[in-house]
């Protein structure tokens, strides 16, 4: 990464962190992704339960075979081998495990979390219920406002999330939202935190790296 990027990257980090400690969240950044992946696991003890929330972002880390090393239960919906009952299951379990592991889908310069679920246990566990939750981020989920998150959701991580669950819905055919009326739509639950949540111990972990949807 050239020295213009570290620069942008940090310093547009900078100011989000500034409105995330604003609304009240815990906020940290990191330049790469393994100092990143090293602060994570700083939470994992031996014995808790760990959630993981389906992300892309978190998936990169490479911290999942870790956590099950430090002796930890991993939560995993979507583990190989479960049926949709199992998984269901799982998803429950997540709302009160021990560390609940999420990306997010953007964050804007006012320090608003935005997120989107097809089924909503994603954004429910970050809004209530397990002990500690890490929402991590790359830089690039920042967006200037609402309007361009739902925008990035829209054209970017809907898509792209769509695709990597193999549901297929228009947007697959066009590489954008097209606010479809399918069963099987992924875009469903939407979630704006402008706030940390009163009983929800919440940090925003953004690295300094293009990482996710």
């Amino acid at each position: 990464m050239s020295d213009y990027w570290s620069w942008h990257n940090e310093t547009v980090a900078g100011t989000v962190l500034k409105a995330l400690k604003k609304n009240f969240f815990d906020a940290v950044y990191f330049p790469d992704a393994d100092k990143a992946a090293g602060y994570i696991m700083s939470f994992v003890k031996s014995g808790m339960a760990v959630g993981f929330g389906g992300s892309e972002t978190i998936k990169s880390l490479g911290i999942q075979n870790r956590v099950k090393e430090e002796g930890a239960l991993i939560l995993d919906h979507l583990a190989q081998g479960l049926s949709p009952e199992e998984s269901l299951a799982v998803r429950r379990k997540q709302l009160t495990c021990d560390l609940f592991l999420t990306g997010v889908n953007a964050i804007t310069l006012d320090g608003w979390l935005v997120n989107v679920d097809g089924n909503g246990n994603r954004v429910a566990a970050m809004t209530f219920g397990p002990q500690k939750v890490l929402a991590v981020a790359g830089t690039n989920k920042i967006c200037r406002d609402l309007d361009g998150a739902f925008d990035r959701i829209k054209t970017l991580a809907g898509p792209l999330n769509c695709k990597r669950v193999s549901r297929q819905n228009p947007c697959i055919a066009t590489g954008t939202c097209m606010d479809c009326q399918s069963d099987t739509r992924i875009c469903k639950a939407y979630s704006i935190l402008k706030r940390k949540p009163g009983f929800t111990d919440i940090t925003v972990v953004l690295i300094g790296e293009s990482l996710g949807f």
